[in-house]
C-alpha cells in the first residue's frame, strides 16, 4: 500500500504568552498512514491528538520536522489547495462547518469554491448525500436536523470535494449515542466502499474497535501504535495514561483479576460474549 499521510520528526509549539517559555504540543512524531486504511487516534485532553489532526491538511504547520500529504510537503504554500483537496477535515461542532440555509446548497459550497463546473457540482452533491444516507434531506434547513444528521451533512460537504482522505477531529464528541453511531457507520462505509482513508480523532475507546490501527498519544508523543487487539490488552498501561480500554476488555480484565483466564484481545461485544460463554461452558454441546 502507498502512503497517504506521513510525519517526520514532527514537533509543534503553540505561541507562548509573553515572558513564558513555549512547551511542545507535539514532540518528534514520525508515522505513516497508508491509503485506504482506517486509523483511530486516542488520547486524553491535551495529549496532542487534535494538534496532530490539524497538521494533516495544513491547518497548522510544523515548528520542526515535516508533514507530507500524498508526498506533498505541507510547508509548500504553492501546494496548499492541492493538499486540502486531498484531505478533508470534519470538526467537533457541525454548526461551525454548515454555511448555507439549505442542505444541498451547503454540500455544494466546497465544489463551487474549487471552481467545479455546475453540472459536475450537481452530480457531486447528489452522490455525496447518497453516500451519507441524507438524500431525502436535500431541501431541508440544516438547523432543523439532529446533531448526527448535521455531522453527516458536514461529511457530505467534504465528500463533494472528492478527497482521498477524511480526518475527523473529535467529530462525535458533541453527539448522543444515536448520532455517534450514525457518523461512525457513515465513515466506515466510506472507507469500505469508496476506499477513502479515514483518520478518526476521539476519546471514545469503543469507536476504535473496528479500526485497522490504533494510535495512542500522551504528552505530545505516540506511546502506543498497533491493531486494536495489540493495543487494548495493555489495560494497565492505558490506565496509567488516564484512559480506559473498551468496556468489553475492561470486563474481561476484571474477571481475570478474580481468577479467570479470558483473552483480552476479544475486543468486540460478540467476541467478549463468546469468550465468557466458553469460560462458563455455556452453549457448549455435551
Amino acid at each position: 500500500m502507498s502512503t497517504m499521510l506521513e510525519t517526520k520528526n514532527l514537533t509543534f509549539y503553540y505561541p507562548a504568552e509573553e515572558g513564558r517559555k513555549a512547551t511542545a504540543a507535539l514532540r518528534d512524531i514520525t508515522l505513516q498512514v497508508e491509503k485506504g486504511s482506517f486509523v483511530v487516534v486516542l488520547g486524553h485532553n491535551g495529549s496532542g491528538k487534535s494538534t496532530l489532526a490539524k497538521h494533516m491538511n495544513a491547518v497548522v504547520l510544523p515548528s520542526n520536522g515535516k508533514v507530507y500529504v500524498d508526498g506533498r510537503d505541507t510547508c509548500d504554500e504553492s501546494l496548499l489547495l492541492e493538499i486540502r483537496q486531498r484531505v478533508g477535515m470534519v470538526f467537533q461542532n457541525p454548526d461551525n462547518q454548515i454555511v448555507a440555509n439549505v442542505v444541498e446548497e451547503d454540500v455544494a459550497f466546497g465544489p463551487e469554491n474549487l471552481g467545479v463546473p455546475s453540472r459536475q457540482i450537481r452530480r457531486r452533491v447528489d452522490d455525496a448525500l447518497a453516500a451519507v444516507g441524507m438524500s431525502a434531506f436535500a431541501r431541508h434547513a440544516p438547523h432543523l436536523l439532529s446533531g448526527g444528521q448535521k455531522q453527516r451533512i458536514a461529511i457530505a460537504g467534504i465528500i463533494a470535494m472528492e478527497p482521498e482522505c477524511i480526518v475527523l477531529d473529535e467529530a462525535t464528541a458533541m453527539l448522543d449515542p444515536v448520532g455517534r453511531r450514525e457518523v461512525l457507520e457513515t465513515v466506515h462505509r466510506l472507507n469500505r466502499e469508496m476506499g477513502i482513508t479515514v483518520v478518526l480523532i476521539t476519546h471514545h475507546m469503543n469507536e476504535a474497535e473496528e479500526a485497522d490501527r490504533v494510535i495512542v498519544m500522551n504528552d505530545g508523543q505516540v506511546v502506543m501504535d498497533g491493531t486494536p487487539r495489540q493495543v487494548f490488552p495493555r489495560v494497565a498501561e492505558l490506565h496509567d495514561l488516564g484512559l480506559a480500554a473498551p468496556a468489553t476488555v475492561e470486563l474481561m480484565d476484571q474477571l481475570n483479576r478474580e481468577g479467570m483466564d479470558l483473552p483480552l484481545d476479544a475486543v468486540t461485544v460478540e467476541e467478549c460474549a463468546d469468550a465468557v460463554c466458553r469460560a462458563f461452558g455455556i452453549g457448549q454441546e455435551e
